[in-house]
C-alpha cells in the first residue's frame, strides 16, 4: 500500500509512493509506457479519491487531457514515488502534474486535466468551494 507524504522538496506537493508489479516490465527489461499510465492513474486516485469521506468529488472525475514525457526508463523495483501538485484551478476543471521519481531521478513528467461529474454520473460540474480550497492546499505555479 502506497503513503501519502508531504514532499521535502516542496511543501505543496504530494508523494505518492507505489509499488511496481513484476508484469509492469516489458521485453525491453523496464516498466512499459501504458504501465505508467496506470501508475499516474492509481496516484491520481489516491491524491483525489481518500479512503474517508471527505465531501470532496463526490460523483468522481473523469480525465478530458493527459500528456505524458517519458524522460528515462522507469525499472522494475519494489517501488517509486510519483510527486503530485495541482498546476491550474479553473470553474469546471483542474490539471494535475505527475512526475514519476525512482532512485532519485525523475522518469516521466505529466500532466492529467481532471473535470468532476456530476450527480448524474455523466455531466461535468463546476468546482466547489471545499474542493477549491483543498486543490489550492496543492497548487503550485505551473513553471515551478
Amino acid at each position: 500500500m502506497g503513503i501519502m507524504s508531504e514532499s521535502h522538496e516542496d511543501a505543496q506537493s504530494v508523494d505518492i509512493d507505489l509499488q511496481l508489479r513484476w508484469s509492469d516490465e516489458d521485453a525491453l527489461g523496464h516498466v512499459n509506457n501504458a504501465r505508467v499510465v496506470t501508475l499516474m492513474e492509481e496516484a491520481r486516485l489516491r491524491f483525489t479519491q481518500p479512503r474517508s469521506d471527505s465531501g470532496r468529488f463526490p460523483f468522481g472525475t473523469v480525465v478530458a487531457s493527459m500528456k505524458v514525457d517519458y524522460l528515462r526508463p522507469l525499472y522494475y523495483q519494489p517501488n517509486m514515488i510519483v510527486r503530485l501538485t495541482v498546476v491550474r484551478i479553473g470553474t469546471k476543471s483542474f490539471t494535475l502534474r505527475h512526475v514519476g521519481v525512482q532512485d532519485g531521478a525523475t522518469v516521466f513528467d505529466g500532466t492529467s486535466v481532471m473535470v468532476p461529474l456530476a450527480e448524474d454520473g455523466k455531466s461535468s460540474r463546476a468546482i466547489n468551494e471545499l474542493e477549491r480550497t483543498w486543490l489550492e492546499s496543492a497548487f503550485v505555479a505551473a513553471n515551478s
